[in-house]
């Protein structure tokens, strides 16, 4: 069994977000517009094709049609930098109105490609802390989009693995030390720790190899639990990272829904208190 707490479905929300004005649009009817979209996700994953084709679908209601009044270029990551950088050149280069780029491992390459032109973004989890805005009421620059995370949240992910698995002593901490927002997901958890009777060890997510290693080695000794926070590297291995939790028997917090509904190790067979199943906007069996 995992629980779910619902967040705001944005991806529909951004065809608005990427709509021109309805003045503009009707003195220019055919005039070809043109989208760059970066996305830190192999071109199969099946949930960023859900978000993708939503994305159109809201293009559509606004009366924005592939190959009439519009050009569409997507450009695929899987959560690589180098490509993430060179596919931001490739979009950069193509003189697109706008570019639609999809957490701060693409909002970060395609600024560092372009500051002129709108880059606009359906999630970066510190969008001020990474540079690219000056505030959330007054981003400037060429980049605005949404936050959908609050970073003291990470430390409640510690209290909710406690309660549903109160024998967890240990917990592996997955982030990704290039991104900042990793970093400091696993501050705002170690600093829960110490209330909690609980110690935590941070293990890198820099391909596979490494987080196979390290949750084996991590999961030799018992007691122990994981939490995965949020950013591209984990949604890229999600499937091996659900994977190793079932083989190892580690109870896990993931840090969007996807992960659970990917398989979420429910075979581990925990009993979740009525005071978190209160909580839940879904439960997932």
């Amino acid at each position: 069994m995992a629980i779910h707490i619902r967040r705001r479905d944005f991806i529909f929300t951004l065809g608005g977000a990427a709509a021109w004005p309805l003045a503009a649009r009707a003195q220019q009817v055919e005039r070809m517009r043109s989208i760059g979209i970066l996305l830190p996700a192999r071109s199969d994953d099946p949930a960023f094709q859900t978000r993708l084709g939503a994305f159109l679908q809201g293009l559509a209601v606004l009366n924005w049609t592939i190959g009439r009044n519009l050009r569409i270029e997507t450009r695929w990551s899987g959560g690589k930098a180098d490509d993430a950088r060179r596919y931001a050149a490739e979009l950069v280069a193509l003189a697109p109105d706008v570019l639609l780029a999809h957490g701060a491992s693409a909002v970060g390459p395609l600024l560092q490609a372009t500051r002129t032109v709108p880059i606009v973004f359906p999630v970066v989890g510190d969008p001020v802390g990474a540079g690219f805005v000056d505030s959330l009421a007054r981003p400037g620059g060429n980049a605005t989009g949404f936050s959908v995370f609050e970073y003291s949240l990470s430390g409640k992910w510690l209290e909710l693995l406690k309660e549903i698995a109160p024998s967890v002593r240990r917990v592996a901490v997955l982030r990704d030390a290039s991104q900042g927002a990793g970093t400091i997901q696993f501050g705002a958890i170690q600093t829960a720790a110490p209330s909690l009777g609980m110690e935590v060890s941070p293990i890198n997510m820099r391909d596979a190899d490494e987080i196979d290693r390290t949750i084996a080695a991590f999961a030799r000794s018992p007691n122990g639990g994981l939490i995965v926070t949020a950013g591209a590297t984990a949604y890229v291995h999600r499937d091996l990272i659900i994977t190793l939790v079932a083989r190892h028997r580690l109870p896990a917090i993931y840090p969007v829904r996807d992960f659970v509904t990917s398989g979420g190790a429910k075979e581990l067979g925990l009993d979740v208190p009525a005071t978190v199943l209160a909580r839940a906007d879904e439960v997932i069996e």
